[in-house]
């Protein structure tokens, strides 16, 4: 039997990490790779195909972003993929699978995870799930440090903002992804027991997801040089950033519930304990709607304000200039004895 292995989890959760992992002990990443860059030197780990097809369904109608964190998201990406997709997928897919087991990674799979449970049942391949988990306080700074030029210039409205879009879209990504996995194989693990023993971590991996790795040989001692714990840069803790205490609430009853699962990804009280999460986090969303809502409108008044006194005053300075140049052109009366200028300043008035 063929496996497919997909890691998910939000983006700087430490995806690149497990995949980088599995890759050298033997899975299959196709090529070409997303090269290397500053904000991540040791490797993505993504294969450039599956990246640029997640971006081209995510491009359409309704609009969808990788960190989204509405509610509604995971249903208004079923609208995106098309049959030609599929299509697509199938073909890739079957090239992949050409070896016995192949790794795909992409933050973006997080809203095409039935796109490629079906794909991969039409291949005849197993499919299994891998999140990673990591505090959502540390991904947002991890975030913030690697994706935001000059954020340590913002001011503190900008900071509290960016900082309550990340942790929502966290809880909107854990919530999701536990949700569309409950009927597949699967596993979470967590990145700080990765980076402190990465043996025990992957032979969970391993055991859940019936791989057969090879955690003696060559591989795993190219790992044991790819994993260190210096990995974890951003460790903080609530107190370095600013959100609001009810999505403060929710964020740390997810990141409990999450890790539950690391010991037992079919914990049977987790399920439970996620839906009312989800519930307090869809009526915290709803709340802060209506008040962007009402701060949206109220600045939609002050451009129209704006905007009507803009166009009245330019059309002031515009008759202003009729006016001195009819003025230029009759000194006094036209040929008829009309007063022009005084009757252009009576229409005006």
């Amino acid at each position: 039997m063929k496996n497919v292995v997909v890691v998910a989890g939000a983006g700087r959760s430490g995806t690149s990490t497990i995949a980088g992992a599995l890759t050298m002990l033997g899975l299959h990443l196709p090529e070409p790779q997303v090269p290397a860059d500053d904000t991540n030197p040791r490797g993505f780990y993504e294969s450039q195909w599956v990246v640029d097809f997640h971006k081209r369904m995510l491009r359409r109608d309704p609009v969808v972003r990788t960190l989204d964190s509405r509610p509604e998201a995971v249903e208004l990406a079923r609208q995106l993929p098309t049959p030609d997709d599929a299509a697509a997928l199938d073909a890739w897919l079957g090239e992949a699978l050409r070896h016995p087991q192949v790794v795909v990674k992409d933050p973006r799979i997080l809203w095409f995870h039935d796109v490629w449970r079906a794909a991969a049942a039409r291949q005849g391949a197993a499919i299994g799930f891998l999140t990673m988990l990591r505090h959502p306080v540390e991904v947002a700074k991890s975030r913030d440090t690697h994706y935001v030029a000059g954020i340590a210039g913002q001011d503190e409205t900008f900071r509290r903002q960016r900082a309550t879009a990340n942790v929502a879209a966290w809880c909107n990504a854990c919530l999701t992804t536990e949700e569309v996995t409950r009927p597949d194989p699967r596993v979470f693990v967590s990145y700080v027991d990765l980076l402190a023993d990465w043996r025990s971590a992957v032979s969970a991996v391993d055991e859940r997801l019936g791989l057969g790795l090879d955690l003696t040989g060559a591989g795993a001692q190219r790992v044991d040089a790819f994993i260190e714990p210096g990995l974890r840069r951003s460790e903080t803790t609530w107190d370095f950033v600013d959100v609001p205490d009810t999505l403060r609430a929710v964020a740390e009853g997810v990141w409990e519930e999450m890790n539950r699962l690391v010991a037992d990804p079919t914990d049977p009280v987790v399920a439970p304990a996620l839906e009312r999460l989800r519930t307090d986090y869809q009526r915290l969303h709803d709340h802060a709607v209506a008040v962007a809502l009402d701060h949206t409108r109220t600045r939609e008044v002050h451009v129209r304000r704006r905007t009507r006194a803009n166009v009245r005053a330019e059309s002031e300075e515009k008759i202003h200039e009729l006016e001195l140049q009819l003025e230029e052109a009759n000194s006094d009366r036209d040929h008829d004895g009309a007063d022009t200028g005084g009757l252009f300043r009576r229409w005006r008035g």
